[in-house]
């Protein structure tokens, strides 16, 4: 069974009294920026097995990976591989999962547009993936995202799982301050872009910050399922993925406060 969400509205006039309904949570899109803990947050819902098996379906560089996943192969209809991307990426309760970042999101309207060619950009997305909530996640020490950004890209680690961390150790590459400096550049301009979405589709995400998701992932992700409607599990939710920041990414912040 779906996840059940109180939606309480104004009463009419001549009512007299506050009217509450129960809706069902089709799916939610962790809305993030790169480094922001998206994928740990991402794996403790998954974890919670009813809250969907959140991943990156839709950016564009992994969708024929995608797509042969889903027996798609050829010329394929995007709508097709949406709908096989809700059927894998859903749990059984029936809640969909989905992580895209702020790139992803105007690739994936401008695929769907023919399947509403008006309406607004959030009827568009709920028409096909249904009733769809939203979860933003975002950094406060923007610096710290911008030097784990830029040695995730140097050194093409990305994630650690924890059964796989002494595999995942990363060499060190030489401190580029111009690269830090344009990751911080384009961090405020998607963070910025994302809250303009949200204010002009009307949208309210539940909103996670970084630090407090590194602080105590399971309570973090815990809230995050309360915000959506699910009731987390009793069975504590998995930490999956391990933290790759080290004594490199140190270097480099205090590299780049210094001048150095």
């Amino acid at each position: 069974m779906a996840a059940k969400r109180t939606v309480v509205r104004a009463p009419l006039a001549g009512e007299g009294r506050i009217v509450q309904s129960v809706r069902m949570l089709d799916g939610y899109l962790v809305c993030a920026t790169p480094r922001t803990g998206s994928t740990l947050l991402c794996g403790l819902l998954a974890s919670s097995c009813v809250a969907g098996l959140p991943e990156s379906y839709f950016r564009a560089q992994d969708e024929a990976m995608w797509a042969s996943r889903f027996g798609l192969s050829g010329t394929y209809d995007y709508l097709d591989f949406v709908r096989q991307a809700q059927r894998h990426g859903s749990t059984e309760n029936g809640v969909f999962g989905a992580r895209v970042m702020w790139g992803t999101l105007d690739e994936v309207l401008y695929k769907l547009r023919p399947e509403s060619p008006s309406g607004s950009e959030l009827d568009l997305l709920r028409g096909v993936l249904g009733d769809l909530e939203f979860v933003y996640l975002w950094r406060g020490d923007a610096l710290a995202q911008a030097v784990s950004w830029a040695l995730a890209e140097e050194s093409y680690v990305w994630h650690a799982p924890v059964n796989e961390r002494r595999n995942a150790a990363r060499t060190a590459p030489a401190f580029d301050r111009e690269m830090v400096s344009n990751l911080l550049e384009t961090i405020d301009s998607h963070n910025r872009s994302w809250r303009d979405w949200f204010a002009s589709v009307g949208v309210q995400p539940c909103e996670v910050v970084y630090e407090d998701l590194n602080h105590d992932p399971p309570a973090t992700a815990a809230r995050v399922l309360r915000s959506l409607g699910i009731d987390p599990p009793v069975t504590p939710l998995e930490v999956r993925f391990d933290r790759l920041r080290d004594e490199e990414n140190e270097q480099w912040i205090r590299r780049y406060r210094t001048g150095a």
